[in-house]
């Protein structure tokens, strides 16, 4: 007989017999022995236990399954009769109850009860707020572990649902009538489902020989755009869920629809489906709202067929957290979350029927919930690590938090927008909204800066009240035309300066009436764009059906007066602006208030231009290249190698991250072999990746990767998730990049901090 299941009986034995001696006159009350030991309430994440409750009256009882089979109840006199649970956390405190035949303890609400009363149910499935698209539902299996009310060394569990507590038989309002828990250890309880991180090994390395911080810094991601877009299914997957990875990336079929049909925003994206001259196509997805053709199968987890694919699957979650965590454990120490979204394409996929949302398309709510889930992604990794600070993230608002963020061995996140209508500064204000002033944006700045925001994109894609758009073409410039009611003012009279997206042809020839001034009363009316798509879009149809403009286009307009208070704002505040979206007469006028500050800047797509970003103290994020020169052993390199080259001779620390730009519907790093290679069939078939291989740092193994059911072949497969950063670097290493060449990589960390610490030097000289 094992410690535990002799203490056990010896307990029930001293109730029976107290019980035994006690009569009806001279009742004597019931002395619980001991609990066993534990760590508070924080400490039962991802334990084994049985669960006794008592009610101060009657002999404690252990919950079991009912008779049945669909019920639970406090019926076993002993733990070993009793259902053993793995306790998943889903916040901190806060647990699902799995047994061993993976069903959950639930309490539900009977039907029709009044007053409403609750019974225990042995569920096998849960619902969530995704697939009911109701934004306050809250799931009936979720229970909070607080301290008994009525006995200090035990605990009582209180409804996350209903906020009621468990007794016996039931729930009740009243926490002192609430049953008294013990949570006794066990050891053979269902394993909960989760993805593997295929890793072996505890970083330890977080800073240089010469006290520099260790570790890449990733200054452009997008964790949680599926709370953009109204919430619904338009990106399908989450970075983390309550209810576990079954829930946070499922089929995405009951959103995207058979063969990813209704998937429309990832059809033109990454289908080539193009608008332009096929009108015969273009109307049966407004009306239908599905796409003609077979777009994409849909099985997520444990099979996931064609997504997470970071190439060639925009609408795919690629960043869900335990893939962060194994690019955590490959050496990224800070990643910059940036909160994105598009409201014209929520209203576009919403208005079509093709998905329904959970909440409004507008684009500062999607800034809103993706800020709140970034802390609570925090609060939920502590949750599973054992309690508040415990896990290996922590959203950071100022570089000394991140300094010690780091030292201590954890992922630093810092926050940011990029969002198309930001502080809801339309250029044309939609119905309900005000034109903005310099007062109302400063009453943003300060909103948004109060809730952790540290770099924001003055501008991302749309004309508004502080720039002309980035100038991107085709889809993009159609939802430019809906978000403002201008038709594009693009021109030949173009500054020098390069820019990412504000250059070449315009797709829609017909939509391109270049207007005289900027802020002028729109031609067009989409008020209401969302109730009726088509009839909405019919002045447009002609126009996107005429030629192209061939030869070099530009935005007509720079920024206005309001975009230049913008960014003067932005660094008064100690923030950090990033000038990648800026069309070039903005970008000219951005590069001159920066010189005038001596402040930085990050530029996270394209160029330097001519190194002028590192002059100011600034980042890119260039990353390497993909394929292999057999001429030319480490070529792979070659944009780092450029990027800080350029960086040293313009004043600035040797140190260069990443910008992927995952879930941003940008396209990742594709494959050296196979069908979907880029690299021509030029590479060598002795330098594929091969495993186990060990981290820059020689603390962590890494083994084949998989996606649940999936073997993943990074070779042919490239990368599809930022779980494959260390692949993405082993991969260089493998042909020929040394070491040394890597080195600005992993000092990325430090070299981001230093231009945060130079913004916030800056600020103070502003004032």
């Amino acid at each position: 007989m094992t410690g535990m299941r002799r203490y056990l009986v010896l307990s029930l034995l001293a109730l029976t017999f107290s019980a035994c001696e006690s009569t009806e006159e001279t009742a004597q009350p019931i002395v619980l022995p001991d609990p066993p030991a534990n760590d508070g309430v924080y400490g039962y994440a991802s334990g084994c236990y049985a669960l006794q409750g008592f009610s101060g009256k009657a002999q404690p009882k252990h919950l079991a399954a009912s008779a049945g089979g669909e019920a639970y109840e406090f019926s076993a006199e002993l733990a070993d009769s009793a259902a053993h649970f793995r306790m998943r956390a889903t916040d901190l405190g806060t647990y699902l109850f799995y047994d061993t035949e993976q069903r959950y303890f639930t309490a539900q609400a009977v039907e029709g009860s009044d007053p409403l009363t609750y019974q225990f149910v042995r569920a096998d499935k849960l619902q969530d707020s995704v697939e009911l698209l109701d934004d306050s539902f809250r799931s009936p299996a979720e229970w909070e572990v607080e301290v008994s009310e009525r006995d200090p060394q035990r605990f009582q569990l209180k409804h996350y649902q209903s906020g009621q507590y468990l007794t016996l038989d039931g729930l009740t309002d009243d926490p002192k009538r609430a049953a008294i828990v013990t949570l006794f250890p066990e050891e053979d309880c269902a394993t909960f489902p989760e993805l593997g991180l295929d890793a072996e090994g505890t970083p330890t390395k977080t800073k240089w020989d010469d006290g520099d911080l260790y570790g890449i810094a990733e200054i452009h991601s997008h964790i949680f755009t599926n709370f953009g877009f109204g919430g619904g299914g338009i990106f399908h997957g989450s970075p983390f869920h309550r209810l576990g990875v079954e829930h946070a990336l499922p089929d995405c079929s009951l959103w995207h629809g058979q063969d990813g049909r209704r998937d429309i925003v990832g059809y033109f994206y990454d289908k080539g489906g193009s608008l332009q001259g096929d009108i015969t196509t273009f109307i049966p997805i407004l009306s239908k709202g599905e796409v003609p053709e077979f777009n994409h199968t849909t099985a997520g987890y444990p099979d996931f067929t064609a997504w997470p694919n970071a190439w060639d699957s925009s609408t795919h979650q690629t960043m869900y957290y335990r893939w962060i965590e194994r690019a955590y454990l490959a050496g990224m120490r800070l990643v910059v979350n940036l909160a994105t979204g598009n409201s014209v394409l929520c209203d576009l996929v919403r208005g079509t029927k093709a998905q329904e949302v959970r909440y409004s398309c507008n684009d500062m709510v999607s800034v809103d919930r993706q800020f709140e889930e970034t802390r609570n992604l925090e609060r939920y990794i502590d949750a599973q690590s054992g309690g508040p600070g415990k896990g290996w993230l922590k959203v950071v608002t100022s570089p000394a938090e991140a300094r010690e963020t780091i030292k201590a061995g954890k992922l630093a996140v810092v926050l940011g927008i990029e969002i198309s209508n930001l502080f809801d500064c339309f250029l044309t204000p939609p119905e309900g909204y005000e034109k903005c002033s310099e007062a109302t944006m400063n009453a943003q700045l300060d909103k948004y800066q109060e809730l952790g925001a540290r770099v924001v994109f003055p501008v991302h894609k749309y004309d508004t009240a502080f720039t002309a758009g980035d100038g991107s073409d085709g889809i993009i410039e159609l939802g430019n035309v809906i978000n403002s009611g201008h038709y594009t003012s693009k021109v030949q009279d173009c500054p020098s300066i390069d820019t990412t997206f504000d250059h070449g042809g315009v797709t829609f020839g017909g939509l391109n009436q270049p207007r005289d001034t900027f802020d002028s009363d729109p031609p067009l009316d989409f008020n209401g764009f969302a109730d009726n798509v088509t009839v909405k879009l019919l002045p447009l149809l002609g126009p996107i059906q005429e030629p192209a403009l061939e030869g070099e286009y530009c935005q007509k307009f720079g920024l206005t007066p309001l975009g230049e208070k913008l960014i003067l704002g932005i660094m008064k505040r100690g923030m950090i602006p990033d000038i990648a979206h800026l069309p070039k007469r903005s970008l000219e006028r951005a590069y001159e208030l920066l010189d005038a500050a001596d402040y930085p800047a990050t530029k996270t797509h394209g160029g330097s231009n001519d190194g002028h970003v590192y002059a100011l103290g600034g980042m890119r994020g260039p990353g390497l290249g993909r394929c292999a020169d057999p001429n030319k052993p480490g070529n792979m390199a070659d944009p780092l190698r450029q990027a800080v080259q350029e960086l040293i001779e313009n004043g600035g620390y040797p140190a260069e991250g990443l910008a992927f730009d995952l879930n941003g519907f940008a396209h990742g790093p594709r494959p050296r072999f196979g069908p979907d290679n880029t690299c021509g069939g030029t590479q060598d078939d002795a330098t594929r990746l091969t495993y186990p291989f060990t981290s820059y740092d020689g603390s962590v193994t890494f083994t084949p990767a998989h996606l649940g059911n999936r073997d993943v072949d990074f070779n042919e497969e490239g990368m599809l998730h930022i779980g494959l950063l260390p692949e993405y670097i082993q991969d260089a290493r493998n042909n020929g990049v040394d070491d040394d060449t890597l080195e600005p990589m992993f000092r990325s960390a430090e070299g981001y901090i230093r231009m945060w610490e130079r913004a916030e030097a800056r600020a103070k000289a502003m004032q």
